[in-house]
């Protein structure tokens, strides 16, 4: 080492306490002087990694006993962690100076900014610096909340903390699993006829997105949203206006029901793949949520929720009167039943009856006159498995005699094709019985989709099984030859055996019950 008059042996003896020796009551006055000395000198010499590594080396061999040697290791090892965090936290509080007299933006305009911004950019922007994290803090920041991810990252702990930040600003809050960045369809053409695909407007397959569903077990339970409750008016629920929960495994029905009574001005409810029943859920809606616009409730049970009562829907109606959308995926809703909802709603705009599993679409027959009817924007009727041909024709021929002069999209996409007038296991590919050229020509401002595969699935499937009712091993070896997307049964399990919308076709059905069992 350079003797520069800076020296360390012409200097004063180190004050370092020494693990393993005896440690003085309180230090002396001249310790922080020595060691703000001793840094200062150790911070400007030019060392080198090679030199400091080889000065350690010759250190450790001046002691003799592996105990010394280990305990200067432990203190080169510690002094080295509290010297680089030391470095980092003052090189954020300059940073944050820095940001201070460089940032052009007030407080208050720059609180404005951020609440502009997703949650993840905003968790980002926090991190940055100090003053960032001041303003990233601030309650309006926290109005939209949105911690929905692909794999479960989120816990109880997190919401709880982003809700009380936000407290009676918050306006959105969405939890939970999503499949991930949703596509949609390209331009609209007035008529799309057939296009052979399963996949729907958000971009993703029925079944894909009932697998994805149970691919991953959300970190979330069934108390991730008491921190919208609150006593005496205080709650954090009490002005959201936007709820969207998918897949948290956990919640159920008292817990849904808990949170919505404090929600009282919510205007979009958002569900998917939760273990909630259709009924208890729009008693709930209709006992708290008399301002909701939109009802989007996919179903977890894949068509074996029948709890749905008609007095159910009777109250729905009168305690929501300005619902304008409605979607209710993967039930058994019986056509009484839909037409109830569609008729009753004066200002309804968007109906999405997805994979209805009693749905044959005879309450298309006695909306035509209702009030809802000068209204109806959307209607998706995709995947419907009891969709009948006839009924679709008729509702068409009614869109062309002016029942539905607002209609703008129509969705009967099957994946097995229509249901045939006498037996629902008929299927229809190609159905003749719609004026689609008709309609083409006279109402072209109507987006029609109607998506459906090559004649297989039923039809062939009858076949083998009148030629081999009595070969299980050969049933099974011809079935396996086709894609599993092609046996739209497999998944139904025995739901049809009470199917009151479709009950002219018992006596035939009750045969391809064993089918669905064996598939």
């Amino acid at each position: 080492m350079v003797d520069d008059g800076h020296s360390m042996a012409n200097k004063r003896p180190c004050c370092f306490p020494i693990a393993g020796s005896p440690q003085p009551r309180s230090l002396p006055p001249s310790f922080q002087l020595d060691m703000d000395f001793l840094l200062e000198i150790f911070l400007e010499l030019p060392i080198s990694s090679l030199s400091l590594d080889l000065s350690f080396e010759k250190l450790l061999e001046s002691r003799a006993l592996d105990s010394d040697q280990n305990v200067l290791i432990d203190r080169a090892l510690l002094l080295g962690s509290l010297l680089l965090e030391a470095g980092k936290r003052c090189a954020r509080k300059i940073a944050s100076k820095r940001n201070s007299c460089v940032w052009a933006l007030p407080p208050d305009l720059t609180v404005k900014v951020f609440s502009i911004l997703d949650t993840r950019s905003l968790c980002n922007v926090a991190a940055t610096c100090r003053m960032f994290h001041r303003c990233a803090e601030d309650p309006l920041c926290y109005a939209d909340i949105d911690l929905r991810t692909i794999t479960p990252k989120v816990n109880n702990a997190i919401v709880s903390t982003m809700v009380q930040r936000a407290g009676q600003v918050l306006r959105s809050l969405k939890l939970g699993i999503v499949p991930g960045p949703s596509t949609s369809y390209g331009p609209s053409q007035p008529l799309v006829f057939p296009i052979h695909s399963s996949v729907d407007a958000s971009g993703f397959s029925w079944n894909d997105k009932r697998s994805r569903q149970g691919k991953y077990s959300s970190v979330l339970t069934r108390s991730c949203l008491n921190s919208l409750l609150g006593d005496n008016g205080s709650a954090a629920g009490l002005l959201l206006k936007r709820l969207h929960l998918h897949n948290i495994d956990r919640m159920d029905n008292p817990a849904l029901c808990a949170a919505l009574s404090a929600c009282p001005n919510l205007i979009d409810l958002e569900i998917v793949g939760l273990h909630v029943e259709l009924r208890q859920l729009l008693e709930s809606v209709s006992t708290n949520c008399h301002l909701l616009e939109r009802l989007f409730f996919e179903s977890s049970k894949a068509g074996r929720d029948d709890s749905l009562k008609s007095p159910a829907c009777v109250d729905f109606i009168n305690s929501c009167p300005y619902l304008t959308s409605l979607s209710l995926r993967g039930f058994k809703l019986h056509d009484y039943k839909a037409g109830i909802l569609v008729k009753g709603f004066c200002k309804l705009k968007d109906v999405d009856f997805s994979a209805s599993y009693s749905m044959t679409g005879a309450f298309l027959r006695n909306i035509g006159n209702s009030s809802s009817s000068n209204v109806l924007e959307v209607l998706i009727l995709r995947d419907c498995i009891h969709l009948k041909e006839v009924e679709v024709g008729r509702f068409l021929t009614a869109v062309l005699a002016g029942d539905f002069k607002f209609i703008r999209q129509i969705d009967i996409s099957n994946r097995e094709g229509l249901a045939s007038e006498d037996y629902w296991y008929e299927r229809c590919y190609n159905p003749s019985a719609f004026p689609l050229k008709q309609l083409s020509e006279e109402r072209p401002d109507v987006h029609l989709i109607a998506e459906f595969p090559s004649e297989v699935s039923f039809l062939e499937i009858e076949r083998m099984i009148d030629s081999d009712a009595n070969t299980d091993d050969s049933l099974q070896s011809q079935l396996s030859s086709h894609s599993s997307d092609s046996l739209f049964v497999s998944s139904t399990e025995s739901s049809y055996n009470n199917d009151q919308g479709s009950g002219d076709e018992d006596d035939r059905f009750a045969d391809h019950v064993i089918y669905e069992e064996i598939l």
